[in-house]
């Protein structure tokens, strides 16, 4: 990969982050010192940018130049998913949006008994197909509160993303997922009633949540996966 390819797939990592809403031009130009309409003719492809500007830009938004390499390139940094049950911990956002993770954007490695990922079953819709199956979030007391006391303040909850159907995993036995609700993420049983998705917490001092799905869009676009283990702190 050449200086101008790297160049390009920074351009186009920004156009979606400035498209699913976690940066802006305004925001970026604060945080480079940059001007908007210098950053604006970078993002339509009217301009290029120095070396160091472009590590201006990487720096504000906490990447390396790793990140921009193609995925089957960041793969060779990090352990294939799933060998020897080791699975990157990510933010909400990378666990939400990111179909691979990027070794920067790994906070730290969670690693689990071998084989325990290797037999654990898929039920993936086509569009999550080639995503990076397993990754771990850690949920916060605010976002655990609901659950509770299934899932204590600072859990971690392993992800299988590779399991975003509403079929019970178990007979009889309710999945927990990882769902979307707008950008956020967060953990609850899930039904599908009525063109909605019903959102139902652990504890009967939260209230159940619904969620209105667009016609023609399958509930399984906002199951980011079903939570696989969760594993609460002393």
């Amino acid at each position: 990969m050449n200086f101008t390819q790297m160049h390009e797939r920074l351009r186009l990592e920004l156009l979606r982050r400035i498209q699913r809403g976690t940066v802006s031009v305004s925001l970026l130009a604060r945080q480079t010192g940059f001007g908007q309409s210098h950053l604006s003719n970078f993002l339509h492809n009217r301009r290029q940018l120095s070396l160091e500007a472009l590590d201006r830009i990487l720096a504000a938004q906490h990447m390396a130049a790793s990140d921009l390499l193609p995925a089957t390139y960041q793969h060779e940094a990090l352990p294939p998913d799933g060998e020897r049950g080791t699975v990157p911990i990510v933010s909400h956002a990378a666990a939400l949006f990111e179909p691979f993770i990027r070794p920067s954007a790994a906070q730290s490695m969670l690693h689990l008994p071998a084989g325990l990922l290797q037999s654990l079953r898929v039920r993936v819709s086509s569009q999550r197909r080639s995503w990076e199956r397993f990754v771990a979030v850690r949920v916060p007391a605010s976002d655990g509160a609901a659950m509770d006391p299934l899932v204590l303040p600072d859990a971690l909850a392993l992800i299988d993303r590779h399991y975003n159907s509403l079929i019970p995993y178990r007979p009889n036995r309710p999945n927990l997922y990882a769902v979307r609700r707008g950008s956020h993420l967060t953990l609850r049983y899930v039904d599908f009633v009525a063109n909605r998705l019903v959102l139902r917490p652990h504890s009967i001092s939260y209230p159940v949540d619904l969620i209105e799905i667009d016609s023609g869009e399958p509930p399984s676009e906002l199951i980011v996966g079903r939570i696989a283990l969760l594993l609460n702190e002393p």
